[in-house]
């Protein structure tokens, strides 16, 4: 079997907030990141949804963690697996807002973060499938501005890490 895992980015839905209040911010882009060494992005922006609306950008990656070629990650999952206290143990989702074409002197900016715990997986060991996470105001940690709605398919890689840490 293939030791990976299976992320899935379906759809935002913005709640009302400075971010749909902002005109400067019109295409929305997601990014999803592993730690500091592996992120993707959905090839799309797509335009921005009024409130209690949705975009769907359908993306979806695999992070391929078999031992043959795939060490960082394989380290960092056992780490996630031993560190109680490893704050770095999600995979953290950025709402990116893209300029538009005519303004290219704008830059991408992120506008809000969501995560998901990957040790958390494996402590309940269920993955997420088609979730809601809350997406967190980038200048108010507190503040929601929308959810995100994400399938993160970890477990098994995660079981199969394990494995391989009681066997060290």
């Amino acid at each position: 079997e293939v030791e990976k895992i299976q992320i899935k980015i379906t759809s935002l839905g913005l709640t009302e907030s400075r971010i749909t209040a902002d005109e400067t911010i019109q295409q929305l882009f997601v990014e999803c990141r592993l730690n500091n060494f592996l992120a993707e992005e959905t090839p799309l922006s797509l335009p921005k949804p009024p409130g209690g609306q949705r975009i769907h950008y359908n993306y979806s990656t695999v992070i391929n963690v078999d031992k043959k070629d795939n060490h960082t990650e394989r380290e960092y999952l056992k780490s996630i697996l031993l560190k109680p206290d490893l704050t770095a143990n999600s995979l953290k989702f950025t709402v990116v807002s893209d300029p538009p074409e005519d303004e290219q002197d704008l830059e991408c900016e992120d506008i809000g973060f969501a995560y998901v715990s990957l040790k958390e997986i494996f402590q309940k060991q269920r993955d997420i499938i088609e979730q809601d996470i809350d997406v967190f105001d980038s200048q108010d940690a507190s503040a929601v501005i929308g959810k995100l709605t994400v399938t993160v398919e970890a477990l098994n890689a995660l079981r199969s890490v394990h494995e391989e840490c009681k066997n060290d």
